[in-house]
């Protein structure tokens, strides 16, 4: 058996770079060495199969292409959440989800969010000037951010604004100037028209250059001059030292700890300078490579220094929950209700309030949000005759936990080796000393108490951090 520090270290890992694992696979994971487990999850092996969606097509084939409804959209990426095998390409893939905001609020085609979703799977961990390419051929992104109309003659600067400001450079690093000629170079970027949806339905869209409508005149973008296409105005972005920092900020806000609110990146210090500037190099010396920038951001002092800094996002805590309890792990009809939660917690995946996305951190909580948070792990742990309980509790039982302490502890553990706060412990001691004893020849008894603990363990403060 692995020693409590490594398989904490572990826990920590797999709750950053996915949405956690059970007591058997950290040890399992643990035996293979922490270095080994950050290159499998960067480079996964080629026998990997990702999530599982194509069960879902198989069993329930409206939630592939659920057409203009989120819900089932949302049932197929929660599943792919819990049942994957590449945790961190689909926690990659809500990253971007977040910096590069897209909702079916406008879109109305929930299917273009999904294959936008694939976007991020395949290209998440790769070149960051290939991203950029990928997301402005998007079709979802140009109808979101407005591109199919912007023309030749009538040039519309929403597609060039959010480009600079949100998904690369950040406010304050170019002009007014930059983002009209940025827009100027994409003009004829758009989306061929869709067939009308009746009488058979939805047709996906497709991207379409249309060298007529594109303003082929001299453009001058951030210094340079010359007849810029949309591809050329990327390789200056990329190059750009704002780029790197803007992009290292976000992965280290998402991944390691929780930084002021985007919008006060100006005026607000960096969390950690030392550990942003270390990224930003290696992001540049890689020749702008968002792998190897996770890659070295998990093997880092700084990472594995940073446990419980975070806030988790409600996504992070549904899956996470389903995981820890082994639900929904084959498809199953009761995704359809689930797949709402992170919503009811304030982030309805697939649909951000707006193309900055969400805010995060402190901001995932207020008392309503807190609420659906600790009800929605609490229901699930009490739950006791679940597989992944029934392992818990198993596992606890086979330890010999038998104290009230002893009871407290493993709970803590088996929750992600959770560290409390000594006013959080004294409460939680006191109510697991008036219940006495683990009594394990009553088993379903035993099995109350347990889950009642984990119960009120997820109602602490501290338990909402990752």
């Amino acid at each position: 058996m692995s020693n409590k520090e490594d398989l904490a270290l572990m826990a920590h890992l797999m709750r950053r770079a996915g949405f956690g694992a059970n007591r058997e696979e950290l040890e399992a994971l643990v035996a293979k060495g922490y270095d080994a487990v950050v290159d499998e999850l960067v480079d996964p092996p080629a026998d990997r199969h990702g999530g599982q969606a194509e069960l879902l097509l198989r069993y329930y084939p409206g939630c592939l292409l659920p057409g203009g409804n989120p819900v089932m959209g949302q049932a197929n990426w929660l599943y792919n959440m819990v049942s994957t095998d590449k945790p961190l390409e689909e926690k990659m893939a809500l990253f971007w989800h977040h910096v590069f905001a897209t909702g079916n609020s406008k879109l109305d085609n929930c299917d273009q969010m999904l294959t936008q979703i694939d976007m991020f799977r395949e290209k998440g961990m790769g070149n960051y000037r290939e991203l950029l390419m990928e997301l402005s051929t998007n079709p979802a992104m140009i109808y979101w951010l407005d591109n199919n109309e912007n023309h030749r003659d009538a040039v519309n600067e929403n597609w060039g604004r959010e480009l600079l400001e949100l998904f690369s450079m950040g406010v304050s690093n170019y002009t007014e100037v930059d983002v009209r000629e940025a827009s100027r170079a994409f003009t004829g970027w758009t989306i061929q028209p869709k067939l009308p949806r009746q009488p058979y339905g939805r047709y996906p869209w497709h991207f379409s250059y249309r060298e007529e409508d594109h303003d082929f005149g001299e453009k001058t973008f951030l210094g340079q001059t010359g007849n810029f296409n949309g591809e050329d105005i990327i390789d200056i972005v990329v190059q750009e030292p704002a780029t790197a920092r803007f992009i290292c900020r976000h992965l280290y806000n998402f991944f390691v700890a929780d930084e002021p609110q985007v919008p006060a990146w100006t005026i607000e210090p960096a969390r950690d300078e030392e550990a942003l500037v270390m990224m930003c190099n290696v992001f540049e010396e890689s020749g702008y490579e968002i792998g190897e920038v996770i890659r070295f951001m998990l093997k880092s002092e700084f990472f594995k220094n940073a446990r419980y800094s975070k806030i988790k996002s409600p996504a992070e805590v549904v899956a996470s929950t389903i995981k820890m309890v082994g639900i929904y792990q084959f498809p199953d009809p009761g995704l359809a209700k689930i797949c709402r939660e992170p919503g009811y917690m304030g982030q309805d995946i697939l649909d951000p309030p707006s193309v900055e996305g969400w805010h995060t951190g402190s901001e995932w909580i207020n008392s309503g949000s807190l609420l659906a948070r600790i009800n929605f792990v609490a229901d699930s742990v009490t739950r006791t005759d679940q597989p992944g309980m029934r392992s818990i509790i198993g596992n606890i039982q086979a330890e010999n936990a038998t104290t009230p302490e002893e009871l407290l502890n493993a709970c803590l553990d088996y929750m992600g080796f959770l560290e409390l706060s000594a006013e959080t412990r004294a409460q939680l001691s006191e109510h697991a000393n008036a219940g006495g004893n683990l009594d394990w020849s009553d088993g379903e008894g035993a099995a109350t108490r347990i889950g009642e603990m984990m119960a009120l363990i997820s109602a602490t403060t501290e338990y909402q951090f990752a």
